[in-house]
């Protein structure tokens, strides 16, 4: 079972709002996830990134691979460094 971390729409028509998630790379993307890493919030200023660090890099250490954009997102964070 491949794993990704990668983020699932919520929120109204026009105003997103998403959560980072660890789920299964063949489920949908607003389908059923195995743990939910935090929230991001891209329509205020700057940015708001809430990330359980320590969940996320046990998902990471795991072999959890990111999406690109999950991966900035962790990146802005502090949670993920580019090796």
């Amino acid at each position: 079972m491949a794993v990704k971390i990668r983020l699932t729409r919520m929120g109204d028509k026009k105003s997103p709002f998403y959560r980072v998630v660890v789920a299964d790379s063949k489920s949908p993307r607003d389908g059923k996830y195995i743990d939910l890493l935090g929230t991001y919030n891209p329509l205020t200023n700057p940015a708001e990134i809430k990330i359980d660090a320590e969940k996320a890099k046990k998902w990471l250490k795991n072999g959890a691979t990111p999406t690109e954009t999950a991966k900035s997102i962790l990146t802005k964070s502090g949670v993920f460094e580019d090796k």
